[in-house]
This record gives C-alpha cells, sequence and structure tokens, in this order.
C-alpha cells in the first residue's frame, strides 16, 4: 500500500504529508513528539523550515518525480535541537509524504532488532539441547539411580551419591536454559495485568513499595503462566537490587507502536532506587548468563525478553543514579483477536 494511503494512526513512524509545494497538510502525533510542535503549529510550513540543510532538501524536492519510486537521506537534522535524521520522501498525484526516522529512534529499533536476532538464536541453541542433551542426560540419571541402590561398599556409594546430585543439578541447569526457548504453544486468556503484578509481589521489610495503576487499562490476551514468571523475575531483580523502594506502574503508551499490532498497547514498569546497572552490561544485560549480581543465573532478564516476544512485546530499561527501570510494553489484544 503506498505511505498515503496508510492510515496516519497505525504508521509507527514519524509521518508528515505535503501538498505539491512541500507545504505541510498533516502530521502524525509521533512526528509531533519528535518535532515538538503540534499539528496546527506544524500546518502550512515549508519542509525546509523544519530540516536542514535547507540546500539539501530544496535538491530533494527538485530530483522526486512519481516514477522515482521514492528518495532517502541520511544527512539530515532537524532544525530545533540538530538532530540527525534519516528521512524518505515519496510523490504522489496529491502531493508528498514524509517519513523520517530520528537518530535517537533509530539507534532503538536497531537495538531492538539485534535483541531480537539474539533472542531467536538463543531460542534455536535452546531446542537443540532439548533433543540432544535432555534425553542422555535422563538415561545417565536413572543409571545413577540404579547404581546408588545397589550394595555398595562405603566409598562407591558415596562416590554414586555425588554423582546423583551432580547429574540432578546438570539438569537443573539445563531446564533453567530452557525456559529462554521457544514455547510449543501459548496458551492466550484474558487476565488482568495489576492481578498478576499484585500476585507475584509481596511487601518487604526495609522495602517501601508503591503500586501507581491505570484503572483504565482493560483484559488483555496472554498466557498468564508466563507472563506471571516473567513479572516474577523482575520483581526479583529489583528487590535484589533496591536500596529502600520499588514502584510498579502501569499506563496506556498511545504513542508506541509494536510492529504486527495496530491496537493499543500497556506499559508497565518496575522502578527500585538500586545502583544503577554497569555502563558495559547494559547493551548486553537481555542476553543469557550476563549478570551485574554476584548470585544468579543470568537467565532471568533473558526470560522476560523471551516472553515478551512470545506476546508481540519487548522490554527496555533505563538506568542513572538513583534509578534503575524495566519497561514492558504489551499489546493489548481482546478474544478474538487472536495472538
Amino acid at each position: 500500500m503506498p505511505l498515503d494511503q496508510v492510515p496516519m494512526s497505525i504508521l509507527p513512524l514519524p509521518l508528515i504529508m505535503l501538498d505539491t509545494d512541500a507545504r505541510i497538510i498533516q502530521t502524525n502525533l509521533l512526528c509531533q513528539e519528535a518535532l515538538g510542535k503540534s499539528n496546527r503549529q506544524l500546518t502550512g510550513r515549508h519542509l525546509s523550515e523544519l530540516f536542514s540543510p535547507s540546500v539539501e532538501i530544496d535538491r530533494l524536492l527538485g530530483m522526486l518525480t512519481p516514477n522515482s519510486g521514492g528518495i532517502s537521506d541520511h544527512q539530515l537534522c532537524m532544525h530545533d535541537g540538530g538532530m540527525p535524521v534519516s528521512m524518505h520522501l515519496g510523490k504522489h498525484e496529491d502531493g508528498m509524504t514524509v517519513v523520517f526516522i530520528p537518530e535517537a529512534h533509530r539507534s532503538e529499533v536497531e537495538q531492538h532488532t539485534h535483541r531480537h536476532e539474539m533472542a531467536e538464536a538463543v531460542a534455536r541453541i535452546a531446542l537443540e539441547m532439548a533433543h540432544e542433551v535432555k534425553n542422555p542426560l535422563a538415561a545417565l540419571k536413572g543409571a545413577t539411580q540404579w547404581l546408588n541402590e545397589q550394595e555398595l561398599s562405603p566409598s562407591a556409594k558415596e562416590a554414586s551419591t555425588r554423582m546423583l546430585a551432580d547429574v540432578e543439578r546438570i539438569r537443573e541447569r539445563i531446564d533453567a536454559f530452557l525456559q529462554v526457548g521457544p514455547r510449543a504453544s501459548i496458551q492466550m486468556q484474558p487476565a488482568n495485568i495489576h492481578a498478576l503484578i499484585l500476585d507475584v509481589c509481596q511487601p518487604l521489610d526495609g522495602i517501601r513499595l508503591t503500586r501507581v495503576f491505570d484503572p483504565s487499562l482493560p483484559e488483555t490476551l496472554v498466557d498468564k503462566g508466563r507472563l506471571r514468571q516473567a513479572l516474577e523475575n523482575l520483581w526479583q531483580n529489583a528487590v535484589e537490587a533496591a536500596d529502600t523502594y520499588i514502584e510498579w506502574q502501569t499506563r496506556l503508551a498511545p504513542l508506541v507502536h509494536l510492529p504486527n499490532h495496530h491496537g493499543q498497547v500497556m506499559e508497565v514498569r518496575i522502578m527500585n532506587d538500586g545502583e544503577p546497572v554497569p555502563e558495559e552490561l547494559r547493551d548486553r544485560l537481555f542476553e543469557p548468563y550476563v549478570t551485574g549480581k554476584k548470585r544468579g543465573s543470568g537467565l532471568g532478564l533473558a526470560l522476560v525478553q523471551r516472553v515478551m516476544l512470545e506476546h508481540g512485546g519487548r522490554i527496555s530499561m533505563r538506568s542513572e543514579k538513583g534509578r534503575t527501570t524495566m519497561i514492558l510494553h504489551l499489546p493489548i489484544r481482546r478474544a478474538g483477536e487472536g495472538k
């Protein structure tokens, strides 16, 4: 579908509609947010008044024809603030369409794409491990149990008992890793996000717990078991990191757009006042076995990311002195809409 025929409300990028003189007719909310101006303030302004260098804008407009298939440029920036942008222009019968991606947004999109690819690679490894390791390990455990039940000398009995404990520890490690693998089936059913949060967190001595919930949030289709598991991991991370304070927040996120979802999006945040996440770990925090804690498997946040991918959502993190926030964006789906 040509850009000029796409409903402006569902395009997950800043969009500008121009007349034949390259003056603004209409903008979507993401454009207004990126430029810091309302649609009324933007209407009538020439494209070169918003982006620079103006000579480059004029050059692009001069090259644009209905048969050009669109033109892209990655060397532009916003007039206000100077943020670099990538821009794509297309021409149609009644004017032009402009889509632009601020550098900050582009970096975030690239980061989520990289993490998605990493999560899928890990999922494939987990699936292979399930086939290649679990069956031989089960046979080894059975043989070790049989050996342990025989008449043995004290030293042999001690050795077989230790072997059985080691096999069980390996099994537990593998089962934990398989949690970040793909699920054979996701059982989607309506759930109240607030009920799930309340179910996983309890008041703690020395930690002030605050909940700021948006009561207007509707139920959404989720796999209750998997989403609860993700919320438990976020809660446990916050408990281990917090000094004195943890806060849950929920709200609608009208300016957030998720791939393959055109409906509403809910935002769930959990904040703590502990030490910030080390800078060198931030880009890798959602990979398996990456952790800033002295103890822990390093699989908790990888599991959260896996659950978000299963639900068509995403997780991100912000960390600065005095506050670390984990942010979930989850599509709101109602019965009959499917996954």
